[in-house]
């Protein structure tokens, strides 16, 4: 199972309020790509895909398809402001190395 923090709820809450129309929930994926192979995808969804798993996170809707389940599992979902900047943050147990520039990853 995937997790979100709260602070990380909150960021998605606040920036799908501003959705006109208001979309359905998030999607978070794995996709191919990036320095070490994959990389994380977060995007807004209208409605969950045919096989796609719903988590709910303080009446957030997360959809998450099959194939991104098998490297999301166990992760941890942050959002973090600092000096350098903002956005989310993936803490990925399955993860075994990173690329230098921090959205990459291979398992």
């Amino acid at each position: 199972m995937i997790q979100l923090t709260p602070t990380a709820i909150g960021k998605v809450k606040e920036i799908l309020g501003a959705q006109d129309p208001s979309p359905a929930g998030l999607r978070i994926s794995v996709v191919g790509g990036g320095c070490s192979g994959f990389s994380y995808s977060m995007a807004f969804e209208n409605a969950p895909g045919l096989l796609d798993k719903t988590y709910e996170f303080e009446g957030l809707k997360v959809f998450i398809d099959q194939a991104s389940m098998l490297y999301l599992d166990g992760a941890r979902v942050d959002y973090v402001e600092s000096m350098e900047g903002s956005g989310f943050k993936f803490d990925n147990p399955q993860v075994k190395s990173t690329c230098g520039c921090g959205s990459s990853f291979s398992v």
